[in-house]
């Protein structure tokens, strides 16, 4: 990636204490999402697979049903880990298709050992509209940042308590 790239992508990562396959059942699971993300609600077509559409309302108010930024999304890509080989990372993507928000969200689930994995969790948001894509995700990426942390903290209080 390079470094003007990485400026335009939130990345967080994080080791969490549970298989990998708990990860990435709960972390690529939308319905989830709602618990993590704050101010958001999040609705989908049900269970996580490629071609599921998800959408994201958030704002003040939105968690508890107020309209709000609406986040249009399609996983293009879902594949679990170990599909590819043995330990072989997962991979979720969705494809952001507006009305504002464009780009990927992109969520990687590596096994560390059969009772941990290392999680990566990326989004590359650039805004519709006339500026350049590449001058709004630059602006998008350090809240998305700072959301993702929380995301993650918040989905490995969650995973190891469950």
């Amino acid at each position: 990636m390079t470094s003007r790239m990485h400026a335009a992508t939130a990345v967080v990562t994080r080791a969490l204490p549970v298989p990998a396959d708990v990860a990435w059942r709960a972390l690529t699971d939308a319905r989830r999402h709602g618990r993590w993300i704050p101010m958001t609600r999040v609705l989908t077509d049900g269970p996580p697979r490629l071609g599921s559409h998800v959408v994201g309302i958030s704002g003040p108010g939105a968690a508890r049903g107020a309209p709000g930024l609406v986040d249009r999304m399609v996983i293009t890509r879902y594949v679990p880990p170990g599909d590819a080989a043995g330990d072989a990372a997962g991979e979720a993507v969705f494809t952001k298709h507006g009305p504002l928000l464009r780009g990927t969200a992109s969520i990687v689930v590596l096994p560390t050992s059969p009772t941990t994995c290392r999680v990566t969790w990326s989004e590359h948001v650039p805004l519709a509209g006339p500026l350049p894509a590449a001058w709004t995700a630059r602006l998008t990426a350090p809240p998305l940042r700072a959301m993702l942390r929380l995301v993650l903290r918040r989905a490995a209080a969650d995973l190891t308590t469950a």
